[in-house]
């Protein structure tokens, strides 16, 4: 029974890091506007080596238990979990009524995903 649960919680955590990993890359850099193009890329390139480290064996690892449409779904609700507290503690960026919103839709998906019918 552990080792089922470890199995479906292992590709969970693994995209949790992954996605820490990812957010910086795709969006760490927009508090440094005035640094070069080229060497933000370069620095986001980096990071997004570490972030393929974690998405990779998640995918692989999760795909025993989970099919690809539930992967992916679970990875785009980390990936906004992930989002809001990078927008809001990195960026200072405040969450507006409408993005909650327009993210409990997202969520309703994996109801959608999920769901035995």
């Amino acid at each position: 029974m552990i080792n089922i649960a470890f199995k479906a919680a292992l590709p969970i955590i693994l995209l949790i890091i992954s996605n820490v990993f990812m957010t910086f890359a795709w969006y760490g850099h927009l508090k440094f506007p005035k640094t070069a193009l080229f060497a933000v890329i370069l620095i986001s390139w980096g990071i997004a080596f570490f972030e393929y480290c974690f998405q990779v064996p998640a995918n692989r690892i999760g795909y025993e238990i989970y099919n690809a449409y539930q992967l992916k779904t679970i990875q785009e609700v980390i990936t906004l979990i992930v989002f809001i507290i990078f927008s809001a503690l990195y960026l200072k960026e405040g969450l507006k009524w409408n993005y909650i919103i327009g993210f409990l839709f997202i969520v309703l998906a994996v109801f959608f995903i999920f769901k035995k019918w």
